[in-house]
């Protein structure tokens, strides 16, 4: 009994696109070919989305799943496999689509709701499965619906609470649900659509004044606010004016508000009443006349020395008034007097913001503040250098600060070098100068002027004059004799340098496996001379020196070499002596010959 596989293939009856409800067949069919007319077991077993759907076995070439009633959750990829006596065989994929949803179910928790209340909407799409998409909207009459959308990954339902609003009436819910395809997305149709009806848990509040909306400054006006409440509990009355909350009361349905009217009071007012999420409010529009302007607040000077004599006078066209002169102040206002005019003779300590009041029937109007600023005169300045010693090095920058003891504030300090002004600094009590172009010949010559809006004019300091100091450069180290010197005689070191400000500071080196400091001296001079007395062997070697002033830059020469050798008179008694050996040799030498002969 030989049998093979022609192929597997599943089909799809009436198609592969189907109506929601309609019945569908899935067939697994199985092609195969045998050397004789035998009895095949056959094993068919249909997926849908890769998870076993349906097994059956059969003697036949197809095997048939049936669905009665199609549903969009039956939408998938089904495939087959068929199995026989050891032998299997897969189908191609096929893609189903149940085309349409289930018609969605709506409903409420209530059917009349309260303003500020909750409605609780249930939305089901029966026989679908997740995950889907759920949309439910409110509708008003006259408005476009609101819509709210709510994925849900797990179930076939979704709730959603929805807050009714002041000025709802009559609300209509409805919603749909979505699910996606491969082609996209598929809509349900629309649910049952839902009626809830509103009532109002109290009426929009009436704002009143009196004596009316329109009244002069001085006069006394009350504000009534005013509203119906179904439920007492809970309810709160506001009068506001801008984000101001003038008056309020709680648990009653009447609120009274009186004040004397300022020209400050005119504007919009709200009477607001709210219970829980409930808020319903009321605008009135209040003009307050003018009864009087604002006053005036002139000053003699607004700038003057100390000790001067300063008059301020308070002034309100056509009108008596009572007045006040105060001093502004962080702490609160200073009164200075009751009075139209203030004179005083003035100090530093009076300077400041002044104001005048004036009173009339009650109603108080202040004067825009009139700055007052008192100088006292700036002290002679004193310049200095900022490290402490009036000296610079030649190259580097020299930075000056130029300070007045005593002065008010803002001073001007002006900064010269010899007649060029340098830099004009405005400060408190003291400035800065960077000079960055050091000359030579820049030893002198600096000064600093002080002035401020007193009228005494300018101060100027004493003139500073600045050392500049020049670095050492070249240095060189010569001897006499040069080169070969003999023992015991003296030998002359001279150390100079090509430039440099006095006084330097010259050291002697001879260089063995460590540096030795042989001799240092100070000299108000370029060079120097070391003279070293009764020259040894030991003293032949490598010779160098240092020089340093006040710039702090240590130069060294270029190394030289000395070399002690013997005197002449030494070398003869050398001579004499290796002279005199080899004769009593020549001696002793002859004798044994001529012994040795006679012998």
């Amino acid at each position: 009994q030989v049998f093979t596989f022609n192929r597997v293939e599943i089909r799809v009856q009436p198609s592969v696109k189907v109506k929601n409800g309609a019945p569908m067949s899935i067939i697994c069919h199985a092609d195969i070919s045998k050397n004789s007319d035998f009895q095949l077991r056959r094993n068919f077993t249909v997926f849908k989305d890769g998870k076993p759907l349906f097994s059956t076995i059969s003697y036949k070439e197809d095997a048939r799943y049936e669905i009665p009633v199609a549903k969009s959750s039956d939408t998938g990829d089904y495939e087959c496999t068929v199995k026989a006596d050891g032998k299997w065989k897969f189908s191609n994929s096929v893609y189903v689509w149940v085309a349409g949803m289930t018609k969605p179910i709506l409903t409420a928790d209530k059917k009349e709701v309260l303003e500020g209340e909750v409605v609780k909407l249930r939305c089901e799409l029966p026989e679908e499965v997740p995950p889907l998409e759920f949309f439910f909207r409110k509708i008003k009459t006259n408005s476009a619906p609101k819509e709210k959308r709510v994925p849900e990954q797990n179930q076939n339902f979704s709730e959603m609470e929805y807050y009714v609003e002041e000025g709802d009436n009559i609300l209509h819910f409805d919603c749909f649900g979505k699910r996606q395809v491969r082609s996209g997305w598929e809509s349900s149709q629309h649910s049952n659509e839902t009626l809830v009806t509103v009532k109002e848990p109290f009426i929009k509040p009436t704002l009143t004044t009196k004596p009316s909306s329109n009244v002069t400054e001085g006069d006394q006006i009350e504000f009534e606010c005013l509203t119906v409440v179904a439920q007492m509990h809970d309810i709160e009355v506001i009068l506001q004016k801008n984000r101001t909350i003038l008056n309020s009361v709680r648990d009653k349905k009447f609120l009274k508000y009186s004040t004397v009217a300022t020209e400050e009071d005119s504007g919009e007012y709200l009477c607001k009443v709210e219970q829980g999420a409930v808020s319903k409010t009321t605008k009135l529009n209040v003009f307050v006349s003018e009864l009087f302007p604002k006053p005036t607040l002139s000053a003699s000077m607004t700038k003057l020395d100390e000790s001067k004599d300063l008059i301020l006078s308070c002034s309100i066209s056509g009108q008596k008034a009572n007045f006040s002169i105060v001093r502004k102040s962080s702490t609160g206002d200073i009164l200075l007097k009751n009075s139209r005019v203030l004179a005083i003779k003035v100090n530093v300590n009076d300077t400041g913001s002044y104001t005048c009041k004036a009173e009339v029937k009650g109603i108080v109007k202040e004067s825009k503040p009139v700055r007052i600023n008192v100088y006292a005169p700036v002290s002679k300045p004193t310049l200095s250098v900022v490290s402490g010693s009036p000296e610079v090095v030649l190259g580097k920058p020299l930075q000056l600060i130029c300070h007045s003891v005593m002065g008010t504030p803002p001073i001007t300090f002006t900064f010269y070098k010899g007649d060029k002004i340098k830099k004009n600094v405005t400060n408190d009590t003291y400035a800065m100068f960077l000079d960055e172009d050091i000359g030579q010949n820049d030893n002198g010559g600096y000064k600093c002027d002080a002035r401020n809006n007193h009228s005494s004019g300018v101060k100027t300091s004493n003139i500073l004059n600045v050392t500049v100091i020049v670095p050492i450069r070249d240095a060189s180290l010569g001897s006499v004799p040069y080169g070969e010197v003999e023992v015991g005689s003296d030998t002359a070191f001279l150390c100079s340098v090509k430039e440099g400000s006095w006084p330097i500071d010259f050291k002697f080196f001879k260089k063995t496996d460590r540096e030795v400091l042989l001799h240092e001296v100070r000299e108000y001079s370029d060079r120097t001379i070391w003279h070293k007395k009764t020259m040894k062997r030991k003293d032949t070697g490598t010779y160098y020196c240092m020089a340093s002033n006040r710039a702090s830059v240590d130069v060294r020469s270029r190394p030289i070499t000395i070399s002690v050798i013997l005197a002449a008179w030494q070398k003869g008694v050398i001579a004499a002596f290796v002279l005199t050996a080899m004769a009593g040799a020549g001696t002793v030498a002859l004798w044994w010959f001529l012994r040795r002969k006679k012998k």
